[in-house]
């Protein structure tokens, strides 16, 4: 935390002077120390507080290069609320360590020779064996659910995403109110198949094939849809929930499998028609000879922290929680009867870049103090979450675990948990989770 702070005075001054290029890369090294020292003390490739101060501070630190013109200098007020975030995160993380006790992992922490490592491992896959059956069941389910609210949807709006040329925001109208939640659900069959092959036996190799199936038949929905979130959603999910589970699982698997996420990202985006010419258009880039492949991430990534600096200059009242609450809006339907309840609009540099940090709505309620309550709820929430992580007895508890590694990694790009599909997500792992409880042979 110490090199952190440094490295945030370094990069605040260097903003402050007009120096973008020093104070980019004092944000980016500030937070890969804060990974680097969890990852070196847990062993943890997805650490949630190592991901999040790599990721969340990571990406400030790219916006920092200031590389389009649509960046301006930040406020002293949005500087305040990045470093708050980090801050109350640590802070309540170790408030919680030292209330619930330190975090013992006896599959992993307390374990050093590699001979000992695959052993557990061992252990740890025979114990899986008694899901294999509720596994399957559940992932028949989510994916027969979720191409059937896909084909429902598509009959309704007329047409199918990945078809359709000359529109750019083709997705965005492909929502049926409350259905969608039931056709994005797929993003979790990928992370359920990863534990049926770690669960599954010789016995019903049949039924792996099938499972294999109705796997690709999930992924294929996002392409569909051509949603490269969704399906970055649904690979990194299955990643992390396998590295949850299997700690022999290295930093180059995980590139390995992201190089491979590449032409499926080009072809989709070449399918929403966001050729080079309109990207360039959008993204406003200071340098006309900076590659697409690498204006898009970046933009992607530091214009969100951008919109923030907008909310905070142009705000003119805060929302006092009606923000945070709207999955309960949502979910609910009250949003239909009561539309003054979510009647709030957005604070942003550009109307096509609508990507926000986690920390927007939060700010958007309570302004400075939100963005510390919040965060250091979510930093004690994450304690617990790395706590129980070696004490799980249902395999499901690593797909809860993989989506919050997934929403800490991607905690520059949106307000995870005033969003409605998260809790939809939550839930229905949560049946998944009781199910697979009760079912297990």
């Amino acid at each position: 935390m110490t090199l952190y702070l440094i490295s945030y005075a370094v990069s605040f001054t260097a903003a402050r002077l007009g120096w973008f290029l020093p104070s980019g890369l004092a944000l980016m090294l500030g937070g890969f120390c804060l990974y680097w020292k969890d990852y070196k003390a847990s062993g943890d490739l997805i650490h949630l507080r190592g991901l999040f101060g790599l990721f969340f501070v990571g990406g400030q630190g790219l916006s920092c290069l200031k590389l389009s013109r649509l960046q301006v200098p930040w406020s002293t007020v949005t500087w305040l609320c990045f470093l708050l975030a980090v801050v109350a995160f640590y802070l309540a993380y170790e408030a919680a360590a030292r209330f619930l006790g330190p975090v013992k992992d006896p599959h992993w922490l307390e374990t050093t020779a590699r001979g000992q490592r695959s052993l557990l491992w061992r252990e740890r896959r025979l114990e899986l064996w008694k899901y294999e059956t509720p596994l399957f069941h559940s992932i028949a389910a989510v994916t027969v659910v979720s191409a059937a609210a896909f084909g429902v949807e598509a009959a309704i709006v007329g047409y199918i995403p990945f078809f359709v040329r000359g529109v750019p925001h083709a997705y965005s109208y492909f929502h049926v109110s409350g259905l969608h939640y039931f056709t994005v659900s797929c993003v979790l069959t990928p992370s359920l198949f990863v534990l049926y092959c770690m669960a599954s036996t010789d016995r019903k190799k049949g039924r792996g094939i099938w499972a294999l199936l109705l796997t690709l038949v999930s992924l294929m929905i996002p392409v569909l849809c051509v949603s490269r979130f969704q399906l970055i959603l649904a690979v990194g999910m299955a990643v992390f929930t396998a590295a949850a589970v299997n700690k022999r699982i290295r930093m180059v698997h995980i590139l390995l499998l992201a190089g491979f996420m590449v032409p499926a990202y080009v072809v989709l985006t070449i399918a929403r028609s966001h050729d080079v010419a309109y990207l360039n258009g959008i993204f406003e880039m200071k340098s006309s000879a900076m590659p697409i492949f690498i204006t898009q991430p970046y933009m992607y990534i530091a214009n969100n922290y951008d919109n923030f600096n907008c909310l905070v200059e142009q705000l003119p009242a805060h929302s006092l929680g009606l923000r945070m609450l709207f999955p309960l809006w949502a979910l609910t339907g009250l949003k239909f009867l009561v539309p003054s309840l979510v009647d709030f609009p957005l604070y942003t540099d550009k109307v096509e870049l609508t990507t926000l940090t986690l920390i927007y709505d939060a700010y958007y309620d309570f302004g400075v103090l939100g963005v510390a309550l919040f965060c250091g709820l979510l930093g004690a929430v994450c304690y617990v979450l790395v706590r129980e992580l070696g004490r799980m007895k249902d395999p499901i508890g690593y797909v809860f675990y993989a989506q919050m590694a997934m929403y800490m990694t991607l905690s520059f790009f949106t307000t995870w948990f005033s969003n409605a599909a998260t809790w939809f997500y939550f839930a229905v792992t949560g049946a998944i989770y009781v199910y697979v409880g009760q079912r297990k042979g």
